[in-house]
């Protein structure tokens, strides 16, 4: 019976060590017994224990009865051969993929509870790349436990991803019989993860939107200052090219809309929806504008005093607008080449955007 406890201690011992197991017997004789589930008993060091777990040190330290009785520590719970992997970590800090593949959940555990950090970071981010549909239940469930945000965050996202799957499976029947709070706590996290998907998409809808206005308002100087195709200032000879401009997709749009202005008879009196469109596009740019003494866009100037007489640069809405539109501006110059970037840059310096 002696003969065969001696087999089974080598064998854990080589288990353990591994190639460290050679240098091990420059070390002490082993002054601890780490005691496990199936009654095995791994000789270790209480010093290297210690150094590697604050959990260890303090089991360690803890007053024996009987100063001849031998220190056993119990890690219960857990298979032996994960408890072997676990001191092995301690020993090398090291531990294989097939040790990872089949205990990884089992010393995420082990590495929680004894305070080894360098082990929980390694399992909770291996655990993670094998989820599926059938553990990320009880796998979300030991991330709580284990205080594993990120674990736990993966496990939230593929739920939220895949939920009908995971509605399926036992681990989710068996959490809802025993655990509802916890399909509380994963339902509100997929209806937040929907409300950000919604919040998301309106914002990019609006940046959409003022990058558009964006484009417009130098489009609109672009052909009140140059003149592109059949529309342009008074003093410019019409373009001898008739194709559609390279520099703006909106400036053919733009044309129109200022053709249909010149030209409209119900705008006077605001019956015409493409002339208030025009009206607001005049008034962005005059808000924007510094220049308003040597600007070549109409109605520039009187905008200017027409809103300081009513206030309008008082809005918060509208200043609301115009800054959104002039930081577009300059999102949309950012991802132009870099000399013209330069350029673009250069103009919105000199011309600070005022309200």
């Amino acid at each position: 019976m002696e003969v065969s406890n001696n087999i089974a201690v080598a064998t854990s011992i080589s288990a353990v060590y591994g190639e460290l197991y050679g240098h091990l017997r420059e070390l002490p004789q082993p002054d601890v017994q780490i005691l496990t589930s199936g009654g095995l008993r791994i000789p270790a060091h209480s010093s290297v224990l210690a150094s590697a777990s604050s959990v260890l040190e303090s089991v360690i330290d803890r007053p024996r009865k009987h100063r001849s009785s031998e220190r056993v520590i119990a890690i219960l719970g857990v298979p032996c051969d994960a408890v072997s992997a676990f001191v092995g970590f301690i020993y090398s800090a090291r531990c294989t993929e097939e040790e990872l593949e089949k205990f990884g959940i089992h010393l995420l555990a082990l590495s929680h509870v004894y305070l080894v950090p360098q082990l929980k970071q390694r399992c909770a981010r291996d655990v993670g790349e094998r989820l599926t549909t059938e553990n990320v239940v009880d796998v979300l469930q030991l991330a709580r436990l284990c205080d594993a945000p990120d674990l736990y965050l993966k496990c939230m996202r593929l739920i939220t991803k895949h939920f009908k799957p995971v509605e399926n499976t036992e681990a989710w029947q068996f959490m809802q019989n025993n655990d509802p709070f916890l399909e509380l706590e994963i339902l509100q996290f997929i209806d937040e993860a929907e409300l950000r998907k919604k919040k998301l998409k309106r914002q990019r809808e609006e940046q959409r939107l003022y990058m558009e206005l964006s484009e417009a308002m130098e489009c609109l100087e672009h052909i009140c200052t140059e003149g592109c195709t059949s529309v342009g200032p008074c003093d410019v000879e019409p373009a001898k090219n008739r194709a559609p401009c390279s520099k703006f997709s909106t400036c053919q749009g733009v044309q129109l809309l200022i053709k249909h202005f010149a030209t409209c008879k119900n705008r006077v009196n605001g019956g015409c929806s493409r002339c208030k469109r025009m009206w607001q596009l005049l008034r962005l740019h005059a808000s924007m504008c510094d220049q308003a003494d040597s600007c070549r866009v109409p109605l520039c100037r009187q905008n200017k005093l027409k809103m300081k007489q009513e206030k309008k640069g008082d809005d918060s809405l509208w200043k609301l607008l115009v800054r959104k539109v002039v930081s577009a501006r300059v999102i949309s110059s950012l991802s132009l080449p870099k000399r013209k970037r330069e350029d673009a840059l250069q103009d919105l310096t000199i011309r600070s955007f005022k309200l």
